[in-house]
């Protein structure tokens, strides 16, 4: 069994041996990312590209209510391991299942017969209109893919396993590189061959998570554990609920923002696409700071050990503070490299699209801090039981992104739109941060009392 007891030895330790194979895990998930639009904007065409990106944000909407249902699921995982409680953990990683499995037939007909009307009310361009659509529709077909692999990594990560996720992401990697150079290359299916290649390489680290899963006894429930349990289920999806809302809601605003750089054409919306891909190369330390704080608090949490909640929560600051400076300047020296890979080399308007991503690119890198921090935060309460206030964060974020994508732009022209990313980190931090220490300080003194 490889799970990991966090209520022993020290937190820095704890949570960087926890966060760097799911670096690492994220890394290879980023790469094929990467491999799909790279393959798309230089053997599909510009307009394949921005295709892509017009889609971006539905796809978000979509998968980020199955991974926001998965990731607050995971809290009571976490936090009954935690407590020693088998019993309740099997029951738990039960019921998880079951209503993951009802949430991702819902997606599925919401996301199918939404499609349309939503790239229609977002303004997407005729010229890749229909593009957009066809990748959106094969990818929500593969929504119980998403939901199988995103739900099996939270149960694996609640109690301290990061390794099997590394792994799974690896294989899946190298199955979707291989699969995009047959499909977009050698077939010529352009989007459709991408998406196709995304969603067989997801269900192959979906397959290699459950043969993990029905190893490891503290996870492994029986026919016993799915008999319907009103309480526990009202409790899961009272956690998992407001992760959802968040993730629906940062959604949203992303659309609106989508709204209005559909307005440039698609040059524009291409460049765009070329950063928004390696936005995951930013973030994917900060996620992975993120779910090892949310297990190390949710096993603490658990466990009573309020003096070594706060002490992995600053440890974690300091770690996420030092890697987005490194990760800003790498970024920054390479950036133009990086973004060459998303363009026909040949293309009459790839200096123009290249110029729509620098930029966008430096805007990001400047603010990349308060992302990092922002995930610091944000997990510590969810790791807590606290997944309201990460759901109001992303009601500050979406205030945050639409006002700047709809005000900036009136006074600094297409650059306005760039600063709506920071605009929304910096909002959501702020709440996520008050929100903590408040309860920091309750903690401290209900301790004293």
């Amino acid at each position: 069994m490889r799970a990991t007891d966090m209520t022993r030895g020290k937190p820095a330790r704890l949570i960087m041996a926890f966060a760097l194979p799911m670096m690492a895990g994220n890394i290879c998930q980023q790469l094929y990312t990467i491999v799909d639009a790279a393959f798309v904007g230089r053997f599909a065409g510009i307009d394949a590209l921005a295709a892509v990106g017009a889609a971006d944000w539905l796809c978000w909407l979509f998968l980020g209510v199955v991974m926001g249902y998965t990731q607050g699921f995971s809290v009571l995982i976490s936090q009954r391991f935690g407590a020693q409680d088998e019993k309740g953990l099997r029951r738990a990683a039960a019921m998880s299942a079951l209503l993951t499995g009802l949430i991702s037939a819902a997606v599925i007909v919401l996301s199918q017969s939404l499609t349309v009307p939503v790239l229609q009310a977002m303004h997407t361009p005729d010229d890749i209109f229909p593009q957009a659509a066809l990748y959106l529709r094969i990818i929500m077909c593969g929504v119980p893919i998403y939901a199988a692999y995103n739900a099996m990594a939270a149960m694996l990560r609640a109690v301290g396993d990061s390794k099997t996720p590394l792994f799974a992401m690896l294989i899946a990697s190298l199955v979707n590189i291989a699969l995009d150079g047959l499909f977009v290359i050698a077939f010529r299916w352009s989007v459709a061959g991408a998406a196709a290649a995304t969603l067989i390489a997801q269900g192959s680290a979906a397959l290699y998570c459950l043969a993990h899963v029905r190893g490891m006894p503290a996870l492994r429930f029986g026919r016993g554990d799915l008999k319907w349990d009103r309480k526990l289920n009202r409790r899961l999806v009272f956690l998992g609920t407001p992760t959802a809302a968040q993730n629906v809601i940062i959604g949203l605003g992303g659309m609106v923002v989508q709204r209005v750089i559909n307005g440039y054409g698609s040059v524009f919306i291409a460049g765009f696409t070329a950063t928004n891909k390696l936005y995951g190369i930013m973030e994917m330390a900060a996620i992975s700071y993120g779910a090892a704080i949310a297990a190390y608090v949710g096993q603490n949490y658990g466990a009573g050990q309020k003096e070594r909640l706060k002490n992995g929560v600053r440890a974690g600051v300091w770690m996420a503070l030092v890697t987005s400076c490194a990760i800003a300047l790498g970024l920054f020296l390479a950036g133009r490299s990086v973004l060459s890979l998303f363009v026909d080399p040949v293309a009459a308007q790839r200096e123009e699209v290249l110029s729509v991503a620098l930029r966008y690119l430096h805007f990001m890198l400047a603010a990349l801090f308060a992302l990092y921090l922002l995930y610091v935060y944000r997990s510590a309460l969810q790791g807590m039981g606290d997944t309201v206030t990460p759901m109001l964060s992303g009601g500050a974020e979406m205030v945050m992104r639409i006002g700047a994508a709809l005000l900036l732009p009136m006074f600094l022209g297409q650059d306005g739109i760039f600063f709506a990313e920071p605009a929304a980190w910096a909002g959501a931090e702020a709440l996520l941060m008050c929100t903590y220490y408040r309860k920091i300080r309750r903690l401290t003194f209900q301790e004293e009392a």
